[in-house]
């Protein structure tokens, strides 16, 4: 079943990469008592989502700030290595949380999954974001197909 507006954000663990090496964050850390962007892209330097969609947020990480928002985050069905790489390469810094599901087992847990074996590219996330409000869907924006529309910073920044 997907995720929908109003619903709690189910539990589970992510991984990031900290100054120690690879650390757990579970749900509850992530987003209790907290206001947070949960972007999701299919795949850590896949053309559209290493161009544009990270870039986005972390251009736009001060207006997200200046709107209430603790956490940006961005979740990919990759490992935590690919997912730290990315961040470097990207120059994130600390703009946004960047979260590995290397398994998708929280991809699945939200119902938002999406095959693209016929890519070669396995089970991964659909793009989307999600904005949680202690713990709590308030916001729930999924592309269809290919688009790269409802899930870009500056349409989810028009929606606080």
């Amino acid at each position: 079943m997907t995720i929908k507006v109003s619903d709690h954000m189910p539990a589970g663990t992510l991984t990031h990469m900290s100054a120690d090496g690879p650390k757990p964050v579970t749900t509850d850390e992530l987003f209790k008592g907290k206001t947070v962007v949960l972007f999701s892209v299919p795949g850590a330097f896949t053309p559209t989502c290493h161009a544009r969609h990270l870039p986005g947020y972390v251009a736009d990480a001060q207006k997200f700030k200046d709107k209430g928002v603790d956490t940006l985050a961005c979740i990919a069905v990759n490992d935590v290595f690919v997912m730290n790489a990315w961040g470097k390469a990207s120059e994130v810094g600390d703009a946004v949380l960047m979260l590995a599901d290397g398994n998708g087992d929280y991809t699945k847990a939200l119902g938002l999954e999406l095959d693209v074996t016929g890519y070669g590219m396995g089970v991964r996330g659909q793009r989307f974001a999600i904005v949680v409000k202690d713990g709590v869907v308030s916001h729930l924006n999924v592309e269809v197909g290919g688009e790269f529309k409802v899930s870009a910073a500056d349409y989810v920044l028009a929606q606080l």
